[in-house]
């Protein structure tokens, strides 16, 4: 499949960059505030306008001598979409009017060769329209005024930006042309890659694993706890299987979270988890399984996503022959509810068990879309009930019927009994267990869902009054 032409939006700090990334893509993906250098690393998003599918890229603001190691990298990050871009959009801030910073970042793209329309942002009403006339200075044609914020001319600025893309590439091949096993790969194939949300709280790894991964320093790294902001998302291959990686910020506890951009950050993140098929929840080593790891993990399990749990900065842990041992039964018995959880000790700095985790997150993908035949399940359903029936509530008996898969991602099992409130807690974790003994599930959450079901006497009552009726 051709890849998508790269829309690249740049221009300086604050001119409504991306204000201007969400309205193309349609999704609010990109913090927006009124601070400059709100956006760090590069984020992408697919828009589509006319038919026409384009890859837009979201960068930091473009500074002339930059004030810290994070914003160099923020620089950098801009440099690099904009010499992978095929389009440039330079975005100018009608309401601040021209400043000698256009003229440098100008400058810049100039030098690119590359084909870009001079947007001036802000332009909220004619009047601001006609200020904007003052940018015809720095020289670029084409030219728009535009509000990102309300809309105003942002479809006609899509039109310009579809009319000067790259031509699009003809796909050689159509439907009427693959066999019956492709189409039904394709069919398959519908929901697409698996999506790997790296999650944690902050300052545990996150950005070094994602940049380890694709061999590249796709996401800004710093010391500094609450680095990355908006969530990126990096395509990559798995044992030739592709995967989309999803870093995010760092998730503190509630209390602890400042009001603002953090905020966003964390929100964004949890929203990650939400869309994600599979949370590698990164915790560090050095500092052991800590209360915070625990809640990230608690949101990940109430999402009913899979679970990666990866003890990262293991290489600068003294470590003896019984120390990852030792380290998983401290974790099986402070945190029991990870006793079906993946585990994986690792270091995304040098590069150890890197490829696991990803292999792990592809099949704890896969379990979560995994399908237990009826039969079969009733089978394991009727002999575990049978080894070890439940226990008597109240002289009553619990009596458990039959079972079925009700749906996948999670795996969701539905259990006919004659009272759901008859069966113990315990109860219902030796079934699951069951199920886990002779399915695996390794780094899935399974549900189990007790429902009544109606007895023969009951359904005899409920039949008798429309029998009589009948024969009135």
């Amino acid at each position: 499949m051709p890849s998508l032409p790269v829309v690249a939006i740049v221009g300086r700090p604050n001119v409504g960059k991306s204000t201007l990334f969400n309205r193309l893509v349609g999704e609010r993906l990109a913090i927006v505030e009124d601070i400059p250098g709100t956006t760090r690393d590069r984020v992408y998003a697919t828009a589509d306008w006319n038919g026409r599918d384009f890859r837009v890229a979201d960068t930091g603001g473009l500074e002339l001598e930059p004030g810290s190691d994070i914003e160099s990298s923020v620089q950098d990050q801009a440099r690099v979409a904009v010499q992978e871009a095929d389009l440039i959009l330079f975005v100018v801030d009608a309401h601040a009017g021209l400043a000698p910073l256009d003229h440098e970042v100008a400058d810049r793209l100039r030098r690119t060769s590359k084909p870009t329309i001079l947007v001036v942002n802000k332009a909220d009403n004619p009047r601001r329209e006609q200020e904007a006339a003052e940018f015809y200075a720095l020289g670029f044609d084409p030219s728009i005024s535009i509000s990102a914020q309300h809309g105003r001319s942002t479809g006609d600025l899509a039109d310009l930006i579809v009319e000067r893309l790259p031509p699009a590439e003809a796909s050689a091949q159509t439907d009427d042309d693959l066999t019956d096993e492709e189409l039904a790969e394709l069919a398959e194939s519908d929901l697409g890659p698996p999506r790997v949300a790296i999650v944690g709280r902050p300052n545990t790894g996150k950005s070094t694993f994602i940049n380890r991964v694709i061999g590249q320093d796709r996401m800004i790294v710093s010391e500094i706890p609450g680095t990355t902001r908006d969530p990126v998302d990096s395509a990559v291959e798995v044992d030739g299987e592709p995967m989309i990686l999803v870093d995010t910020a760092g998730i503190r506890r509630r209390g602890a979270i400042d009001r603002g951009i953090e905020r966003y950050s964390v929100l964004r993140a949890m929203k990650a988890i939400d869309r994600c098929d599979v949370a590698v929840v990164m915790t560090d080593a050095t500092e052991g399984y800590t209360a915070q790891d625990a809640h990230v993990v608690g949101y990940v399990l109430d999402a009913g996503k899979g679970l990666v749990l990866v003890l990262n900065k293991w290489d600068v842990v003294e470590k003896d022959g019984d120390t990852a041992d030792a380290w998983l039964k401290r974790l099986r018995r402070e945190a029991p509810y990870l006793s079906w959880a993946d585990i994986v000790f690792a270091s995304a700095k040098s590069g150890q068990r890197v490829d696991r985790i990803l292999r792990e997150a592809k099949r704890v993908a896969d379990a979560r879309l995994r399908r237990v035949p009826t039969g079969e399940l009733n089978r394991l359903v009727s002999d575990a009930v049978r080894e070890h029936p439940p226990a008597h509530v109240r002289n009553r008996l619990p009596k458990v019927f039959y079972a079925t898969q009700a749906a996948v991602g999670p795996p969701t099992f539905v259990i006919f009994v004659n009272d759901p409130e008859l069966i113990h807690f315990s109860y219902r974790r030796y079934l699951e267990n069951r199920i886990r003994a002779a399915y695996g599930f390794l780094g899935t959450p399974i549900r189990l869902i007790l429902r009544q079901r109606e007895s023969e006497d009951a359904a005899r009552r409920s039949a008798r009054p429309r029998r009589a009726a009948k024969r009135r």
